[in-house]
């Protein structure tokens, strides 16, 4: 078997030429496929890009890359799962085709022309939304069709909550803290692999119940709720770090409470939102760049760039992988290779 080094990317919410491009620059293709020496680990959110006014090509694109991804052998790509994904399953699930275009197109009225036909609060007690804005722009692609196969993803376990690469290292949508694991039944495991089977045990039983009918709308106890029109969605495919998480409860965690002696990989939030989050200059932030997070106890240091991944036992380490690919160049967009120890 092939030895493959591990490469984390950000999320793909791109179009498909622009996702290759960047695996191009990076020296990850082999003609039209990875090159054998590649695990490529998907960090998560595969839909809802681009303009209002190329949502048929962004749908299209998305089916297209998730093909070509899952063409590969498990063992070669993994697909985290993203708060876009599950929303198909979640926020989404009680959707057709014909039902969304009608909640998307007054929601355009109401987000975008600034023109809306009614409350807010009727919209969302019709839909079961929590915003106009999440039916215009947050998920602004959805098809019934990629209910259908984020369902096939999940069963057939080819879209996971998480990933381990090693014992220290943990890769997940958005972070988890020390008191989801906990929630998960992790106990007081530290091994990033028993944390990454614990976490999509729950995931995967959260599915199975979902397509039971035993609960409408995907949903985890204490670690996942869906929105709906009382509010958004929380849990750890949400999660932002911020130094006022109270301002957002369940979708905003402190740096001090993160697992410390683990590097956390995710996607999900890009350099402005971090820097504003963490009561930063948003000026300073750039499209493309891997970034990092080192918080040991109330410290906490955010920058571009990598930490000595060898010398954090004593702190809660993460590494940021969403560099706003739709935005960024392709030879400005990293990715990142966990040293595997």
């Amino acid at each position: 078997m092939t030895a493959r080094r591990v490469v984390a990317m950000g999320d793909p919410q791109a179009p498909f030429a622009r996702v290759m491009e960047v695996l191009k620059v990076r020296e990850l293709l082999s003609g039209d496929k990875l090159a054998d020496d590649v695990h490529l680990v998907v960090m998560g959110d595969y839909f809802d890009f681009g303009e209002r006014d190329a949502r048929a090509e962004a749908v299209e694109g998305s089916a297209r890359l998730i093909a070509w991804l899952v063409s590969h052998a498990e063992e070669q790509v993994t697909l985290i799962a993203g708060n876009h994904d599950l929303a198909r399953v979640g926020e989404l699930a009680h959707f057709d085709d014909a039902t969304f275009a009608r909640a998307q197109a007054e929601a355009d009225k109401a987000y975008y022309d600034k023109a809306p036909l009614r409350p807010e609060q009727a919209f969302k007690d019709e839909f079961d939304l929590p915003t106009w804005e999440l039916a215009a722009r947050d998920f602004s692609t959805f098809k019934e069709r990629q209910r259908a196969l984020v369902a096939d993803l999940l069963s057939a376990k080819r879209m996971r909550a998480a990933f381990a690469p090693s014992a220290r290292v943990l890769m997940v949508h958005a972070g988890v803290t020390q008191a989801q694991l906990a929630l998960a039944g992790a106990g007081a495991a530290t091994d990033a692999r028993v944390l990454a089977n614990a976490l999509n045990r729950a995931l995967y039983a959260g599915f199975d119940a979902w397509r039971a009918g035993t609960t409408r709308k995907l949903e985890i106890a204490g670690l996942h709720a869906p929105g709906n029109a009382a509010g958004e969605g929380s849990g750890f495919f949400y999660h932002r770090p911020a130094t006022e998480p109270s301002a957002s409860p369940g979708r905003r965690f402190h740096p001090r409470d993160l697992p410390v002696g683990l590097t956390q990989v995710v996607g999900h939030i890009g350099d402005k939102k971090c820097r504003e989050l963490l009561g930063m200059d948003p000026a300073a932030a750039k499209d493309g760049p891997l970034r990092h997070l080192v918080a040991r106890g109330e410290s906490v240091h955010y920058a571009h760039g990598l930490p000595d991944l060898t010398a954090t036992p004593d702190a809660a380490t993460m590494i940021f992988t969403d560099g706003g690919m739709l935005r960024a160049e392709p030879a400005d967009y990293e990715l990142f290779s966990p040293p595997l120890v």
